[in-house]
Formats: structure tokens, sequence, C-alpha cells
């Protein structure tokens, strides 16, 4: 079960990296080199992402494995933003990111009940 959760990480740093890393490193760049380079970005992230959905479809429903993929999407965007781009963290990122845990508890809780 943790294959998928691990491959969901990788494929978001590489997401991450292709959708807002050229907003630091390239923004002298033609957007047209730009694209083209997060299209190059992203192709790896499908490589991890694909894999990830179809081995998580064997434990979770797939409401729950988008659950699971916004919870890890904004976990790694967290990091990425106070490490690669240098922004702070501000309060109200830790009250959205309660609203995912609540989010995940109503997609999980029949297990919960239930186990």
């Amino acid at each position: 079960m943790a294959w998928p959760l691990v491959l969901l990480i990788g494929s978001n740093i590489f997401m991450t990296f292709a959708w807002y890393g050229h907003l630091k490193s390239m923004k002298a760049a033609p957007l047209w080199t730009v694209i083209l380079i997060s299209w190059g970005i992203a192709f790896f992230e499908y490589c991890l992402q694909v894999p990830a959905n179809r081995l998580g479809a064997g434990y979770f429903s797939v409401a729950q494995l988008k659950v699971i993929q916004e919870i890890v999407s904004l976990s790694v965007f967290a990091v990425f933003l106070a490490i690669y781009m240098k922004e702070p963290l501000k309060l109200d990122y830790l009250w959205a990111g309660l609203c995912l845990v609540g989010a995940a508890y109503f997609m999980f809780r029949e297990g919960f009940l239930n186990g």
C-alpha cells in the first residue's frame, strides 16, 4: 500500500517543478522554451502518476485516490514554496491543510467506522 504514496510523492515533485519551477528559474526564457521543458518534466510526472493510480486502485476507490493526490500535491507544494521559491508559509496554508484532513476523513470514514 505504500508504493502508490511513494509514486504520488515523486510524481508531484515533477508536476510542481513542471508547473511552477520556471517562475523562478526561467523568467527570461521564451514561452515556447518553457512549455517544451515543462512538457519534458511532465513526462516523468506521468511515468510515476499512472502506475501510482493503477497500484492504488487495488487499495482505494478512485475518489479516495483523488483526495490522496490532492493532499500529496499540496504537501509537496508547501515544501517547494518554502525551499525552492523561498516564500514564507502562511497560517492560511495550515487551515487549508486541515480542510484536506477533513476531506480525507469523509472519503475514508466508512473504512474507519467499519474497521
